[in-house]
């Protein structure tokens, strides 16, 4: 796909988030490839860079076996995370800025020292990481009726919108973070389960992957970025009013109301 292409579909999915307006996905109508939609996530990540918005870490999605299938693929994608999307756990996030919101359960990795990739494996990882935390994703599409492809999403951003970090902080050695289980509570009740596992087998798994899929790009992973690797479980619906509390074993709380 030329440039002008390029350029074009990246600034209707800018305008459409700015403007809180979905467009249809282009994908369908444009035939865009993984790798063309992945220049189109970056001309607007330099696009959110030139106004002052900061890079602080990354997303990874699509970890789990049942939404690589779902999309017809065999490894994730990723998104960047800025700072202007960060919350902290008890925090208000304003539905008014977003569009169809969801939210998936996280472990997320604050990392103590650059990772490089090629070649970074899981070990490299977990002794690379200052903490762990607690954490959640709220995803958001900018495309009509989340009806997208893989593509789509990764153009948008993966699908990216806020993330919540949790206020307490574990070395990854506390546990074993594979087997960490959670619960995810929608206005008092239980909605969903899940554990570390069910990204690739291992949460620091994917954080090893994102840092080699990087290289392919010229990027690393900076020290102190935050990485959050995958849902432990099927993303939930929210809506004004809802309040949403993910409990992990061992690693704590992470908490989050919707207005």
């Amino acid at each position: 796909m030329d440039d002008s292409r390029l350029n074009q579909i990246a600034e209707r999915l800018r305008v459409a988030e700015r403007e809180r307006k979905a467009i249809d996905p282009p994908a369908a109508q444009t035939g865009m490839s993984a790798a063309d939609a992945y220049r189109i996530q970056m001309i607007n990540v330099a696009r959110r860079v030139a106004s002052g918005r900061r890079i602080v870490g990354r997303k990874v999605g699509l970890t789990s076996i049942a939404m690589q299938k779902m999309f017809g693929v065999n490894e994730p994608d990723f998104g960047h995370l800025f700072d202007d999307m960060m919350l902290a756990s008890g925090d208000e996030c304003r539905v008014s800025a977003l569009m169809l919101p969801r939210i998936e359960p996280e472990i997320a990795f604050v990392l103590s020292r650059e990772l490089r990739g090629p070649g970074i494996t899981r070990e490299d990882v977990l002794a690379a990481t200052e903490y762990v935390t607690p954490a959640l994703e709220i995803i958001d599409t900018r495309l009509r009726d989340w009806k997208i492809t893989l593509a789509d999403t990764i153009a948008d951003n993966a699908s990216s919108a806020r993330v919540v970090l949790g206020g307490e902080k574990s070395k990854p050695s506390k546990c074993d973070l594979a087997s960490v289980a959670m619960k995810l509570e929608k206005n008092g009740a239980v909605v969903e389960e899940g554990v570390g596992s069910a990204v690739l087998g291992h949460p620091a798994q994917p954080v090893a992957w994102l840092a080699n899929k990087l290289a392919e790009f010229g990027q690393t992973l900076a020290a102190g970025s935050v990485v959050i690797p995958g849902a432990l479980c099927r993303a939930v619906e929210v809506a004004a009013g809802d309040s949403i509390t993910a409990r992990y074993d061992h690693l704590g709380t992470v908490s989050v109301r919707f207005v």
